[in-house]
């Protein structure tokens, strides 16, 4: 049996998909996120996400109610290709945060005439008009409703993604508004208004009071997080990463200033064609993560038999981003300290991911982390000794995979500092 080791980028691909959907160039509907490009940074595209209908949409964006829900892959994927892109171009060097005095790009590069410079000094403040909708979709507590008007029928075009949870067809914007009043919840107004505020202790004050990942990568995305004269929009993508980690390093923070477990615990479930072992070490806070890609014969995303990205951290932290994994290292990472913080014991955690077939559609690393999340509630067995919990993980991929794990084991950063290096928790 050979594995080969690559990065999810280099592999993972969007089989063809057909769809019966039509599309309106002019509608009323209601946008459950906007949604900030990161092809062509700084020159991106920023728009708001919407189906072409009004009501409750939250369940279009919302992979905490999937899971719970139990929505299978095909109901999620219809879920989010029914939502149009309403877009238009930014330059996100450009001060666009309604909470500060908007400031433009120099022009002096344009040709100087007046009917130019109106033109420009028009689009300018009719795009900031938009960041403005976007930030306020951003923002707010439900859906917004909106009339949107494209210059085109939208158009669905499938492109290969993991980070972001996919939508549908795109259009650029002719005009777009919202049509009744938003309601923002008053702990966001709170932060989002405090131009003081650095956006790190925004993030984790909201967390604190309960607020779900995916509203916070809506708040950073659209710049409404952070000192005010540093504000700007990040990518979707680059924010979802950012979130998780910043949770994240709080956390490790915490589990740092915990007592190192006395048991080896082993978890194993998920769901979405994602299956997630993880095995929790009595030790000092280290973190590993392995993701395998099964077999080309059953599964679509492999090019060469088994195949493998791996990323990992030891007590010291990471510096450099995990460009293997990319940000599924970041998604597993996050529940793997949660239920450290919920045991109140510190470990050294080897996460192991295996991608089957049943993953036909790539969905976001929402399905890292709730998959994640689906293993840690899962059954706990505790051992009293490594060997007895490494067999018991080894019977257990050979019997549901069919794969030796022997082959990610002797390969692991992890298990071997554990064996070399003076371990922390002996002084």
């Amino acid at each position: 049996m050979q594995i080969q080791r690559v990065k999810y980028k280099d592999i993972e691909q969007i089989p063809h998909i057909q769809t019966n959907k039509k599309f309106k160039q002019d509608f009323f509907g209601s946008s459950p996120a906007p949604f900030i490009g990161r092809v062509g940074y700084p020159n991106i595209n920023i728009g708001i996400l919407s189906p072409q209908f009004s009501g409750d949409t939250s369940y279009y964006d919302s992979p905490k109610l999937w899971s719970k829900a139990s929505f299978k892959i095909g109901q999620v994927a219809s879920l989010r290709y029914g939502l149009v892109n309403s877009r238009t171009n930014w330059n996100v060097k450009n001060v666009m945060n309604r909470h500060n005095q908007i400031t433009k790009n120099n022009f002096s590069d344009i040709d100087n005439t007046n009917n130019i410079l109106t033109k420009k000094s028009s689009l300018f403040n009719k795009t900031q008009k938009f960041i403005d909708l976007c930030q306020e979709v951003g923002m707010a507590k439900k859906s917004a409703e909106l009339e949107i008007n494209l210059e085109k029928n939208p158009k669905l075009q499938f492109k290969p993604e993991k980070e972001i949870i996919p939508f549908g067809p795109q259009s650029q914007v002719k005009s777009a508004k919202i049509t009744s009043n938003t309601k923002v919840d008053q702990k966001v107004e709170r932060v989002v208004s405090d131009t003081d505020l650095k956006a790190t202790p925004a993030i984790l004050n909201l967390y604190q009071k309960g607020f779900e990942e995916t509203s916070l990568n809506k708040l950073i995305s659209v710049g409404n997080l952070g000192i005010g004269k540093n504000r700007k929009l990040v990518p979707t993508r680059w924010s979802i990463t950012a979130v998780d980690d910043i949770i994240s390093k709080d956390l490790i923070k915490e589990i740092k200033q915990y007592p190192a477990d006395s048991d080896y615990k082993l978890y194993f479930g998920g769901d979405w064609g994602n299956y997630y072992l993880i095995l929790f070490y009595p030790d000092v806070w280290s973190y590993e993560l392995f993701e395998t890609y099964l077999e080309k014969k059953v599964n679509p995303w492999s090019k060469n038999g088994f195949l493998y990205s791996t990323d990992y951290e030891n007590f010291k932290g990471r510096k450099t981003y995990a460009e293997e994994c990319a940000g599924g290292y970041y998604a597993a990472r996050l529940p793997v300290l949660e239920k450290m913080k919920l045991n109140k014991k510190q470990n050294s955690a080897l996460v192991l991911r295996f991608i089957t077939p049943e993953y036909n559609v790539p969905l976001g690393v929402w399905v890292c982390r709730e998959a994640t999340r689906k293993s840690l509630t899962s059954r706990e067995i505790s051992f009293s000794d490594e060997k007895l919990m490494v067999n018991y993980a080894k019977e257990i991929v050979k019997n549901k995979f069919g794969f030796d794990l022997n082959l990610l084991l002797t390969k692991s950063q992890l298990l071997k500092s554990r064996k070399t290096q003076t371990k922390l928790i002996d002084y």
